[in-house]
C-alpha cells in the first residue's frame, strides 16, 4: 500500500523537508463512530520509520474533535505514510461503524443474532474489511472460496437441482460445514430434507421467510439446520430480517456501502521548523 501511494518518492515532502527534520502529530477523529485500523496504521508508520501510540482501542466507540492516535518522527516519514494511514483507518473505522449499527438494531428484536459480512468487499482488502467487521461486533462470515461449501443458484442450475447438488457437497469432507441459497419456501424445505447445515434464504422478504421457517418448525426440521437471511439487507429493514426467525443475518452494506469515517492528521502547534530546517519551540 504504501509503495503503491509513493512510486519512487514523495516528491513534494522531499523538496520541501530536509531529512533530520522530527515532528510530533496526531490523528483526530472528524466524526464519531466505532474506531478500527490502528494496527495497521502503526505499523505502516513504524515501516516509514515513525513510531505510533494509539490512545484509543479497536472497537471503541470514539467521538468527534477526539485524538486516536499520536506520532513522532521524521517529518519526511510521518507525511509519506499520511494518506496509507488514513485511508485505512477511515475505510476500517467506517466498517465497523456501519456492522455495529448493524448489530445494534437487528439485536433489539433478536439478542442472539449473528450479523456477518459477504465477500463483497474491495479485492485484496478483504483481511482488513472482514476484521473491521469483527471489530464492530459482526461475523466474518467466509474469508476465502475455501473456507465451507456454500452452494449458491448458479451451481444448482449447472448440477440439476438441490438434492444433487447436496450430495456432491458431502463429498468435500465431514469437516466442511455445507450452505445452501434458496428462494423459495420448498426449496428450503427439500435443502434441509437432504441435509444441508445452513440455509440461505437469498433476496426473500422477511415474511416469505417466516412463513418458510413456520413450515420447518411444522415438520420438525428447524431444529436441524441454521438459517441465514442475505440480499439488499441494510439499517433501515435489518429490524424486520431479524424478527423473521432466522439465525444469521449477511449483508454487504457494511463493505460495500457505508461510508468512511472522516479522520485527519495534524502536526502538533508546539512543533514548527527554525531557519535550518530543525525543529524548534516557539518562544
Amino acid at each position: 500500500m504504501l509503495a503503491e501511494d509513493m512510486g519512487y518518492g514523495d516528491l513534494t515532502t522531499e523538496v520541501l523537508l530536509p531529512p533530520d527534520v522530527t515532528i510530533a502529530a496526531k490523528i483526530v477523529a472528524k466524526q464519531g463512530g466505532i474506531l478500527a485500523g490502528t494496527v495497521e496504521a502503526a505499523t505502516a508508520f513504524e515501516i516509514m520509520g515513525a513510531r505510533a501510540e494509539s490512545l484509543k482501542s479497536e472497537g471503541d466507540l470514539i467521538t468527534s474533535g477526539e485524538i486516536v492516535m499520536r506520532v513522532e518522527g521524521p517529518a519526511r516519514s510521518i507525511l509519506t505514510a499520511e494518506r496509507t494511514v488514513l485511508n485505512l483507518l477511515m475505510r476500517m473505522s467506517g466498517v465497523a461503524t456501519a456492522t455495529r449499527e448493524m448489530v445494534d438494531r437487528a439485536r433489539k428484536v433478536k439478542p442472539n443474532i449473528i450479523i456477518a459480512a459477504t465477500r463483497k468487499v474491495v479485492p485484496l482488502f478483504a483481511y482488513f474489511d472482514k476484521r473491521a467487521v469483527k471489530l464492530g461486533g459482526g461475523d466474518t462470515h467466509r474469508f476465502r472460496l475455501d473456507d465451507c461449501v456454500l452452494i449458491k443458484d448458479n451451481h444448482i442450475k449447472l448440477v440439476g437441482g438441490i438434492a444433487g447438488a447436496l450430495r456432491r457437497a458431502k463429498k468435500a469432507g465431514f469437516s466442511k460445514k455445507i450452505e445452501i441459497e434458496v428462494n423459495k419456501a420448498k426449496d428450503a424445505i427439500e435443502a434441509a430434507k437432504a441435509g444441508a447445515d445452513i440455509i440461505m434464504f437469498d433476496n426473500m422478504a422477511p415474511d416469505e421467510i417466516k412463513h418458510a421457517v413456520k413450515l420447518l418448525d411444522e415438520l420438525r426440521l428447524r431444529d436441524k439446520v441454521l438459517l441465514e437471511a442475505s440480499g439488499e439487507i441494510n439499517p433501515e429493514n435489518v429490524a424486520e430480517y431479524a424478527a423473521s426467525g432466522v439465525d444469521i443475518i449477511s449483508s454487504s452494506y457494511m463493505t460495500f456501502r457505508a461510508p468512511a469515517l472522516d479522520m485527519s492528521l495534524e502536526i502538533d502547534k508546539d512543533f514548527k521548523l527554525g531557519a535550518r530546517g530543525k525543529r524548534r519551540k516557539p518562544r
